[in-house]
């Protein structure tokens, strides 16, 4: 499979994938959706994901299997599941439609109890099925198709292994910006995280992310839990976090969350 961006993966995603901090979408086949997660998912990512999960449900997809690899994550984050389960929720019949089956591999311990147990709260679309195995998960879910599911297994393992190498270094980077959105800069990280500058931006974009985008990231979630901790209005609270107006904030908040910063605030608070 073939790295793309957003939107050649609409044009034309069969043998491509999309990476973003912490998971992979990918079809591997008309036949075959699926995402790779690991670390611990945040309310970015699931918001990133709803983004290109929406591309299965209209054409050019049709109706295939699905699997859903968490085998990698190492925590779980109340607000991540509960924007997936939204996701899924709102788009009940549309998912019976498109989804054949679903295939989830779970983690190990605590964070595999609790994701294997995610559509226990809701009646899933499709028929779903839990594994501990990556190529037994993928053997069920093609199990009415051709396509050899040991080849497919190799693939994602690299994908995989790939994500899970690259994500300590974007972990590492959030750490740093968030305590330095005011005067972050790709030299200065690149220092702190013992990298070249050249090192650390490739590095970034095998993860699916930039510094820029990485640094627009950390601005928002430290605004979110201003917004939550604190009565600040907004117009200080964007100046706290590097923005150089209200204006620019909230365009930036709308992009990354979905909603004005205004309305996610009073949601929250609720």
């Amino acid at each position: 499979m073939l790295p793309a961006t957003a939107t050649q993966f609409a044009a034309s995603p069969v043998g491509r994938y999309v990476a973003g901090a912490g998971y992979v979408h990918f079809c591997a086949a008309a036949e075959l959706w699926g995402v790779l997660l690991w670390g611990r998912p945040s309310l970015e990512l699931a918001e990133g994901l709803r983004r290109t999960l929406a591309l299965e449900l209209a054409p050019p997809a049709q109706p295939h299997a699905s699997i859903v690899d968490a085998s990698g994550l190492t925590g779980v984050d109340v607000n991540a599941f509960g924007a997936l389960n939204a996701y899924v929720r709102g788009n009940f019949d549309r998912l019976r439609a498109q989804v054949r089956r679903l295939a989830l591999v779970r983690p190990s311990g605590m964070e595999g109890a609790l994701v294997a147990g995610f559509f226990e709260v809701m009646p899933p679309p499709y028929p779903v099925r839990v594994f501990q195995d990556r190529t037994a998960a993928l053997e069920w879910a093609l199990a009415d198709t051709e396509i050899d599911a040991s080849a497919l297994t190799r693939t994602l393992t690299k994908l995989f292994e790939a994500g899970m190498d690259t994500a300590p270094i974007v972990r590492q980077l959030d750490g740093y910006l968030e305590a330095n959105l005011l005067a972050a800069s790709v030299s200065d990280a690149s220092r702190v995280l013992g990298l070249s500058e050249r090192t650390m931006q490739r590095r970034l974009s095998e993860a699916g992310t930039t510094f820029v985008d990485a640094l627009s990231s950390a601005r928002v979630r430290v605004a979110q839990r201003l917004m939550l901790d604190s009565d600040a209005p907004l117009t200080r609270i964007a100046l706290d976090v590097g923005c150089a107006s209200l204006q620019h904030f909230s365009a930036l908040f709308r992009r990354k969350v979905g909603q004005a910063p205004s309305a996610w605030r009073a949601k929250q608070k609720a």
